[in-house]
């Protein structure tokens, strides 16, 4: 990430802890994509996507869909399809404009993370079938794909798991609980042949 790591930032390094990460001044080169972090990309079903509006401002959006829907497509690039939504289109259009993105995926479960720094290109799924095929999540989707997301990934960097709440969802809970409602249901069964009430 040392994309980031410009002058003001290396002097807040030095000025809170009197030293600053080494830097190179030639022009970064893609980090390609190992395999820890393409398994790790598809076993998403969400991250957070930044974006720079026309006017400066940087915007957060979350994306989500079924897990597998981010699709590396190469050592250097992933894309994911794009549905209706809200209609505000400030993602699209800004990226239409600035090209910079940077990603946020999250494990919270495991209590990783990993920040991305990339180009993103917007295409028109009417214009651009057999692409819209090949970022269609796993599975399909019941909704038509609209627009696809290609983002060429310049930097990656795993992220210090200190103070990441782990958190499941309602089918990673499900899953968790199922041997003890299972068990629960036998011992039940058991009291009830033993003449006793459940």
């Amino acid at each position: 990430m040392h994309t980031v790591l410009t002058p003001a930032v290396l002097e807040a390094e030095r000025h809170y802890y009197g030293r600053a990460y080494p830097t190179t001044p030639e022009a970064p080169e893609s980090e390609s994509l190992r395999d820890q972090e393409i398994e790790f990309i598809e076993s998403r079903d969400s991250f957070y996507l930044a974006t720079i509006t026309e006017n400066g401002w940087p915007y957060m959006q979350h994306r989500g869909g079924p897990t597998g829907f981010i699709r590396v497509l190469g050592p250097h690039q992933i894309g994911f399809a794009d549905y209706g939504g809200n209609r505000q289109m400030i993602s699209v259009g800004s990226i239409s404009k600035q090209d910079r993105v940077a990603l946020f995926l999250m494990d919270y479960p495991q209590r990783k993370r990993v920040k991305m720094l990339g180009h993103a290109n917007v295409y028109d799924a009417r214009q651009h079938p057999e692409l819209a095929e090949k970022v269609s999540p796993p599975g399909g989707h019941a909704a038509k794909v609209e627009r696809i997301f290609i983002i060429d990934i310049l930097s990656y960097d795993w992220n210090c798991p200190k103070f990441i709440t782990p958190r499941f969802t309602a089918a990673e809970v499900n899953e968790a609980a199922a041997p003890l409602q299972q068990r629960i249901a036998e011992l039940e069964a058991m009291v009830v042949a033993l003449g006793g009430t459940p």
